[in-house]
Order: C-alpha cells, then structure tokens, then sequence
C-alpha cells in the first residue's frame, strides 16, 4: 500500500467526520484535562497507600494480592498520563492529523495504548480474583504453588497478552483510525473491508468480556466459600479477616469495570458484527468516556475499602443498628476483631454500649 493510499485508508474517518454537524463542533478539552488530572492524582495516592502496606505485610497471599494491586493502580497511572498526553497533543495542533501526523506514526501509538491500557486492567482483575479465589478455597496449594516467582511471571504474562492484542492491528497492516470526532485513533468500525476488520475489534472485546466474566465467577465463588466457612464456623479458618478486605475490594473492582467497560465491549461486538447505515460515533466516544472512569474510581477502591475506613464504618453501623442487630454481632466478632483500642471520644460516646474485645479487628 502506498503512502498516499494509506494516509487515506488512516484519515478517512477525519474526512468523513467533516461533513457531519457534530464533527463541526469544537470539542473542549477541559473534560480530558479534568479526567487526567484526577486519574493521576488519584492513582498516585492510592500507589502510595499500597507501596507502604506491601512493604510492612509478611503474608504471603496478601502480598501476592497487593503486587496484582500495586500493578494495576500503576496501569492506570501510566494509562492516564499517556493517553491524556496524546488527546492533549491532538488538541493543541486543533485535531488536524494530517498536519502533525501524515504517516500516521501518532495515531498507530495512540491506538496501541488506547487498547493496551484498556485491556490490562482487565486482565489484572481477572488474575487477581483468581489468586483470591486460590487462597480463599485452597490456602494450602496457593502457599506451596504459588510463590512469589511464579505470580510475577504471571503478572508479566498479563502485561504480555495485552500488548500483542494491541499490537495485533500494526502487525496485520490493518493501522488504527482517527475516529469521527477526530480526538482519538480505534480500531477500523465503520463499514468492514473484510474478514481482519471485524475480527481484530472482536477479539478486543471478547477478550475483555471473558475477563470480566472470570472476575465474577472466581469473586462469587471465593465470596461464598469465605461466607459458608465463617456461618459454619470452619476450623483453621483464622487469619479470613484480611480475606475479606481483600474480597471487598475485589467485588467493588469487578463492579466498577463490569459499569465502566461493559457498554463499550458489548458496543463494539455490535458495531463490528451488524450494518448501521447511520454513524455511531457519538455512542462510541461516549462509551470510551465511560470506560476511562474505571481508571478513576480503581484507585479509589483501595483508598476507601482499607482496614481503617471500613472498621469505622462497622462502627458507625453498630452505633446506630446495635441493638437491632445482635445476632449479626455475633457473627461479625469473629470475623471482625481490634487492631487496637477505639479512640476516645468514641469509648465516651459509646460507653453505654461497649464493644467487646473481639467485635472490631483489622480487616488485614
């Protein structure tokens, strides 16, 4: 394919985005600049947060799952540092490709990331709901199996797989396209050439759709087998109360990414499998807009669901269903213990209704 040929295969999207209204339109910036600088900001902090418990904590499992952790907040760091990076580089040049990029070098890197940081996280939560699914229900085989060599390969693995699936479109010579609204490069989504157009964007979300569905399954299952082990009061069941934190957050993960992701990995199947004659480019830079907020409210899972936070909402929780709520307290003292004296205002506030020693333990 020539140059020329492939400038126009690569902006012919940019060239018929000019002609509708909507594409007429300035698109601002403040949206892309707000959301980077959130994700970021949001992202380093809750790094931060998971740097400093990884470093004090010896159990293994918990160590395993705060490296899936550490990671994936990394992903997201990086995702929204780079891609923002781009959309700003789009905008100061006012979204006028063939300007800035005539071969298309931009726009085959903006699509790479687009699908790499898209997909990572997916299967970071995938991986970590299977390690949990693991521990929870074979804590013996996870221990001597699972070392700490063996889930960095795996981790690695993951990183690897979404690359390739990134890279698959510049191997194949199919290049990423700008899209209608000339802010962001895509897969090829309107009117398929052949077979390579509509496999390419599907093994895209369908990979990411098994990946969300792996989540489910092994959080469902390890939610369970945790709940059945504490109502029947399982022997050598100790040490489920760092389980459940990390259940927690696993479940708020898997909801975030199933609200975030799931409309743009569904819209894609049907864009790449079923002919509209009319654009779609609105709904599909909405959904992507909604799938970026999975890299905003990640971080915010592991800031929110900590031992702290979640003791003090026990707390706040007994103070005012307590006496309501007795049988319930008698299965959360043993799931729930002290990490150390309440603070004083609390024992003044509360002394009509001591806690015993055991109702509020560290979820870590």
């Amino acid at each position: 394919m020539s140059s020329n040929e492939s400038s126009k295969t690569q902006y012919g999207s940019e060239v018929r985005g000019s002609n509708s209204t909507c594409c007429h339109k300035e698109l601002s910036v403040t949206a892309s600049v707000i959301s980077m600088t959130v994700g970021i900001f949001s992202n380093s902090f809750a790094l931060f947060i998971l740097i400093k418990s990884y470093s004090r904590h010896r159990i293994k499992s918990k160590a395993s799952f705060l490296l899936f952790a550490s990671s994936l907040v990394t992903t997201d760091l990086l995702g929204h540092l780079i891609n923002g990076s781009l959309v700003l580089h789009v905008y100061r040049f006012h979204r006028k490709w063939d300007t800035f990029d005539p071969h298309g070098i931009v726009c085959s890197i903006f699509g790479v990331c687009m699908v790499f940081y898209g997909l990572s996280p997916l299967f970071l939560s995938s991986a970590m709901a299977v390690e949990r699914f693991i521990g929870v229900t074979k804590p013996i085989f996870h221990s001597a199996v699972l070392s700490s060599h063996l889930m960095k390969r795996l981790l690695g693995f993951t990183w690897l797989l979404a690359a390739l699936v990134a890279l698959l479109p510049v191997l194949l010579r199919r290049p990423y396209e700008v899209q209608r609204s000339r802010s962001w490069c895509f897969f090829h989504m309107e009117q398929p050439r052949d077979w390579l157009d509509v496999l390419l964007p599907l093994i895209f979300s369908v990979l990411g759709l098994l990946a969300l569905l792996l989540s489910i399954v092994c959080n469902t299952l390890a939610s369970c087998a945790l709940l059945l082990g504490r109502l029947r009061h399982k022997p050598g069941s100790r040490g489920t109360s760092y389980h459940l934190e990390m259940i927690c957050q696993l479940l708020a993960i898997m909801l975030v990414s199933c609200v975030c992701w799931g409309p743009l990995l569904v819209h894609v199947i049907i864009l790449s499998t079923i002919a509209k004659d009319e654009p779609s480019s609105f709904s599909l830079l909405t959904t992507v807009r909604m799938a970026t907020w999975n890299q905003i409210l990640d971080p915010w899972v592991y800031i929110l669901l900590r031992k702290a936070v979640l003791r003090k909402i026990f707390m706040l929780f007994h103070s005012c269903w307590g006496s309501k709520l007795h049988t319930f307290h008698r299965w959360q003292r043993s799931t729930l213990g002290s990490s150390g004296e309440p603070s004083k205002s609390y024992c003044i506030r509360y002394s009509r209704q001591p806690l015993p020693d055991t109702a509020v333990q560290t979820i870590t």
